[in-house]
């Protein structure tokens, strides 16, 4: 379920600037960072070094760090550039590089997938910068962070629902940016998903046998997924369920729902010929 987060552009000079995602695919998130030509004289410098394990150690002016750091990403280093820029805000914590480099490291671990250290780095930067103007990216990537550890529906959903608490919280409180746009399509593709995890359950109830207990679950896909493609199904399921239950009237019920929404689906005509058989003295329709 990775999918890159919008290219970030932080300049030297100016404010972060910001290029939307064009589409939902698996490719890296890229940040440019503009240097002038003197910044850029300055990692000449520290060509010689191999990065984290030097800086841990040295002391570098605030340019060479950033640069360096900034290098190490457009190679693909990502952990590396993540302890760099860790190493400019260390270093020069006072800097204007500092708050940049808060957020260019909770990307650069985001990019390392380790997904832990960019909430982490996130979360700090909203700590100390609350009201800045990067903070709604600083969300968005939280989101991105659980959203790509999001596992198939067999394996426990953690991760799935704290993707859509975050998700949410990006469309909550910036609702007219960019990242909420995105934000609400990824919040469909995870409510499909936890729609999917409770027919898995309730699948595998039906089979068990256990009635009730499925019936629970796929009318918790009805009330709570509504917008899902897993509706026409979860509606089937219910007459199937009702009718082990003895209760046919449920059943008819259900059907008539299905065969009023979904008439001409696969789904209804399965529902259709289950009434018939096993309750033929109740309509379906």
């Amino acid at each position: 379920m990775r999918r890159s987060p919008e290219r970030l552009s932080l300049g030297v000079e100016g404010a972060p600037r910001y290029r939307p995602a064009m589409r939902f695919v698996r490719s890296p998130l890229r940040l440019v960072l503009f240097a002038p030509v003197a910044a850029a004289l300055v990692l000449a410098g520290c060509a010689g070094h191999s990065g984290p394990k030097d800086t841990a150690y040295v002391a570098h002016d605030v340019d060479s760090l950033y640069i360096a750091a900034k290098t190490k990403l457009d190679q693909h280093g990502y952990k590396a550039a993540a302890e760099l820029f860790d190493e400019v805000e260390r270093q020069h914590p006072y800097s204007v590089w500092a708050r940049r480099a808060e957020l260019m490291s909770a990307f650069s671990y985001y990019m390392a997938r380790d997904y832990t250290k960019s909430v982490q780095a996130s979360q700090r930067f909203l700590s100390i910068h609350p009201g800045n103007k990067d903070a709604a990216y600083a969300y968005y990537l939280i989101a991105l962070d659980y959203y790509d550890q999001i596992s198939d529906v067999s394996r426990d959903q953690r991760d799935t629902q704290q993707a859509l608490s975050a998700l949410n919280d990006v469309v909550r409180r910036y609702p007219d940016s960019r990242f909420a746009t995105d934000a609400k399509l990824k919040i469909d593709l995870v409510n499909d998903h936890l729609a999917g995890k409770e027919m898995d359950i309730g699948r595998f109830y039906e089979r068990s046998g256990k009635w009730l207990a499925a019936e629970i679950r796929f009318r918790n896909v009805i009330t709570s997924y509504q917008t899902t493609g897993h509706i026409q199904e979860a509606l089937f399921r219910l007459v199937e369920t009702n009718l082990a239950l003895g209760i046919p009237q449920e059943a008819q019920k259900n059907a008539a729902v299905l065969g009023a929404n979904y008439p001409g689906s696969d789904w209804y005509k399965r529902a259709f010929r289950l009434m018939n058989r096993y309750a033929p003295g109740t309509q379906a329709e």
